[in-house]
């Protein structure tokens, strides 16, 4: 009789991606007499992903999500906080000591005609990161991967000298992202991939993510308003509002039971295609503070239907409430997300 033994510990993994405390502010106004005002787009943001895993980040426009994507791949220089990057602190390196990283951490936009040179071909903006980062590959080699790639997103290496006008919304988004792939990287940053696109090609991109994810192993940030692709797609959940994340859980917790009163107003606005379930839809009152002069205490309290006077007294600390399950809200009397006669959240 075979005897199965106990595995031994190891040591908690490090994770692929730590972010600590990251504030990306910009000066706005300003000269000579006048002192200028900070606009804080991402302010005392933090959370990791580990490899392979894939974080959705959600939340209203403006809220500092791309501004937030585009700080952790260092496209702009953060304010303050530290980016690890595999143990690594980006925001410590300069740009020639960042450059041996870039091949592992790579961007897909959201604009897939925008995003492209309109004057290469495919065979030139798939192939240009092979071109900066392994100089030493001769044309045939780079040809090879190129096709590799392609195949990799569904396309064939025919359409390797056409331009980006000739291919659809849908082609062009796999066009961009064989450019992201090329280098194998590690890590991604989606920013609104399938925003862009009709419905029946954000499926076909949807799925082409969750293909790479499962072939390659990439750990993603997947920025989406989409609450339905992110539930499809990710592991866990950050809610970002006014530059803060406000709650981060496991998929399945988040869409069952959220605990923060502006994750179940996301809730309440995602269409269902069921006419006999109905819906308590919950309208924000007010607009969206400027991010240039936030409300104190709680940035949500002026448009929070359970808000309370203690809400104004200090920024609420983003807190575990059971496992895995982090919110930034005073209130733990609350329960949230079953609005109307079946729930909301119950039906996803």
């Amino acid at each position: 009789m075979s005897v199965e033994m106990a595995p031994a510990a190891t040591a908690p993994e490090i994770p692929l991606v730590e972010v600590r405390e990251l504030r990306q502010w910009f000066p706005v106004g300003g000269g000579l007499l006048r002192k200028h005002d900070m606009l804080r787009a991402v302010d005392d943001v933090s959370f990791t992903i580990a490899k392979g895993e894939v974080l959705g980040l959600v939340g209203e426009s403006g809220s500092g999500k791309s501004t937030l994507g585009r700080a952790i791949l260092r496209m702009t220089q953060p304010t303050g906080g530290q980016i690890l990057f595999d143990g690594r602190d980006l925001t410590k390196l300069g740009r020639r000591a960042l450059r041996p990283l870039r091949p592992r951490m790579q961007f897909i936009f959201q604009d897939p005609f925008a995003s492209l040179n309109p004057r290469m071909t495919v065979r030139q903006i798939v192939g240009a990161p092979l071109v900066i980062q392994r100089p030493e590959l001769n044309a045939a080699a780079r040809d090879a991967r190129i096709a590799e790639v392609l195949g990799t997103v569904g396309l064939s290496m025919q359409y390797a000298g056409r331009y980006p006008h000739e291919f659809s919304g849908g082609q062009r988004q796999r066009i961009g992202i064989a450019r992201a792939l090329i280098l194998e990287p590690g890590f991604l940053v989606a920013d609104e991939p399938v925003s862009a696109l009709d419905v029946s090609i954000q499926a076909q991109i949807v799925n082409l993510l969750i293909e790479v994810r499962r072939k390659l192993g990439v750990a993603m940030l997947f920025i989406s308003h989409d609450l339905a692709v992110v539930g499809h797609l990710c592991d866990r959940v950050a809610v970002m509002y006014l530059g803060r994340i406000v709650e981060i859980a496991p998929t399945r917790a988040l869409f069952r039971q959220p605990r923060h009163p502006y994750t179940e107003a996301l809730f309440s606005a995602v269409p269902v295609p069921d006419p006999t379930i109905r819906r308590d839809r919950i309208i924000l009152r007010g607009d969206v503070p400027s991010p240039l002069k936030p409300p104190s205490g709680c940035a949500f309290r002026g448009r929070c239907r359970y808000a309370l006077p203690e809400c104004a007294a200090a920024i609420p600390l983003l807190r575990q409430v059971e496992g895995g399950h982090w919110k930034r809200c005073i209130r733990d009397d609350l329960v949230l997300g079953r609005p109307g006669k079946r729930g909301a959240v119950e039906e996803m």
